[in-house]
């Protein structure tokens, strides 16, 4: 099965099992905008409280806030986005299809990786244990002939980003023979910027209406309550101020499923530094948000880091973490040091002060900023990915099952009456009862062996039987949804076992803080 059957699939599932369904699909829908059902949101909410709780619970000198969607239209100015929030489009003449440029290159650029990493694996089957990988890369001619290309134009590249050098844009396109995927020519327009920005009205009448934006980010609701904050908290620096909230991006080139839509989901902490320590806490939370990923289980190789070929206006060091989604490597998360911009650019604007005093030096500065920002959608998106598993069992049956961290299932343990009948699903009843006010549970009715299939379907971690058994010895049956083992527990000893296998505690020893 290829990466790309698997995607079709795990779409699939998403709808038939109750976790993410197109918005409004009985009207066919609307681009790049999605529901989340039963099962969906539950699982968004878990990793909302992995991350709330691993920023606010776990360290004393975080705190969070929930700000509006809609801000002064001023805030947009000073942070740079009415004038700076822009992506680079080019259109294909002959398909009418529109595409970020800059995306199109970093596909080529993908693409000449992969074929290097082909040559590598073909000779690794060609020399066995003999073959030597780096030696390989130095002196083979094809592999030598593709990486120079490939550093070429990623060398221009980097520079047309950062000079804003739209027609070098187009120009490495039509170098590199980039094609349309649609026509499939190379028919190309000129490449020209588009802000992202979405506008509506406030105000009683259309006459006096102010425009102003839905925001595109939650970072700005931060900067602008900063002092709120550090006062009202008296919060000494470092500290940083977290936030969950929604965020709209006008985004053209809007596709794969959630991982890039127009209305989204962030989880943004921005950690206030004294100036000239900011480069330290960079690197510091880097690594903390590397393992706050990694403890979910995936495989350390299905991350990386990734720095910026451009930085934003606002930054002086940015890098991704990716992960591998079964379309490639891309972002999840991103760690700025977005240096005094924000909070200097809203004191300008503003006319208000923004200064932190400093009682440990006796100054008064504008602090600097260290930002991580995370995409719910994209972190739902990872985790199915990551879950999402077809398995042949003994006797030639299959099934497919959602490893999702136990942390994070939607669903924690669903208890099972062996038949309908006998008493049994009123004991089951009872056990989902003693269990509901801490874990998400509930009573299964199907057929013992479908009931195994859907929880499986959904990512159960945990199945737990009721037969006549029961009504003997009071001991049900805990089937464990990755193993498929079974072990007899006494219904008193359920809780505690649950606990034990789906608390957040669990990830969070794995984190380095």
């Amino acid at each position: 099965m290829t990466q790309e059957e698997l995607f079709k699939k795990l779409v699939a599932h998403c709808k038939e099992y109750g976790f993410i369904f197109p918005s409004s699909e009985i009207y066919d829908g609307l681009g790049a905008v999605y529901d989340y059902g039963q099962n969906g949101v539950e699982l968004k909410n878990n990793i909302k409280r992995y991350w709330w709780d691993s920023m606010v619970k776990l360290h004393d000198n975080i705190v969070g806030i929930d700000a509006a969607i809609f801000m002064h239209p001023r805030t947009w100015e000073a942070s740079g986005h009415v004038g700076a929030f822009n992506d680079p489009l080019i259109d294909n003449k002959d398909s009418k299809k529109r595409y970020r440029a800059d995306v199109l290159i970093e596909e080529w650029l993908a693409k000449q990786d992969e074929k290097i990493g082909k040559e590598v694996e073909k000779a690794r089957k060609r020399f066995g244990e003999a073959f030597d990988e780096e030696q390989y890369r130095a002196t083979s001619p094809r592999v030598k002939e593709i990486a120079e290309r490939r550093d070429e134009i990623h060398s221009r590249f980097a520079d047309a980003l950062n000079n804003n050098d739209l027609a070098e844009l187009r120009q490495i396109i039509l170098d590199c023979e980039i094609v349309c995927p649609i026509s499939g020519t190379r028919n190309w327009t000129d490449v020209r910027q588009f802000n992202l920005m979405f506008s509506t009205q406030m105000g009683s009448t259309a006459e006096g209406a102010n425009t102003i934006y839905l925001r595109p980010e939650t970072a700005q609701g931060i900067f602008v309550n900063f002092l709120n904050v550090q006062k009202t908290g008296r919060m000494k620096i470092p500290f940083g101020i977290a936030q969950i909230g929604k965020a709209f991006r006008n985004e053209i080139v809007a596709r794969q499923f959630i991982f890039r839509m127009r209305e989204f989901e962030q989880m943004e902490m921005q950690f206030f530094v004294r100036p000239g320590t900011e480069m330290e806490w960079w690197n510091k939370w880097k690594n903390t948000r590397m393992a706050w990923h990694r403890a979910l289980g995936f495989g350390d190789d299905n991350y990386r880091f990734h720095d910026h070929e451009k930085l934003a206006h606002y930054a002086n060091a940015a890098a991704d973490i990716e992960f591998n989604f079964p379309f490639g490597f891309k972002e999840v998360e991103g760690i700025h040091s977005r240096t005094d911009f924000d909070l200097g650019n809203h004191e300008k604007f503003s006319g208000r002060k923004l200064r932190y005093f400093d009682p440990e030096t006796g100054e008064s500065y504008v602090p600097y900023v260290v930002e991580t920002s995370i995409g719910v959608d994209r972190m739902v998106l990872q985790v199915l990915s990551a879950a999402y598993c077809e398995e042949k069992l003994e006797g030639g049956e299959e099934r497919t099952v959602l490893r999702i961290p136990a942390a994070l299932a939607p669903v924690k343990a669903a208890a099972m009456p062996l038949v309908k009948k006998d008493g049994l699903p009123e004991v089951a009843q009872k056990i989902v009862d003693s269990l509901k006010y801490d874990f998400n549970s509930y009573d299964e009715k199907d057929s013992i062996g479908k009931r195994y299939r859907r929880q499986d379907a959904v990512g159960t971690p945990l199945c737990i039987t009721v037969d006549h058994t029961t009504l003997e010895d009071g001991t049900v049956t805990v089937r464990h949804r990755d193993t498929m083992a079974q072990q007899r527990v006494r219904i008193e000893e359920l809780h505690a076992l649950v606990d034990g296998e789906v608390s957040l505690r669990k990830l969070f020893s794995k984190i380095d803080l």
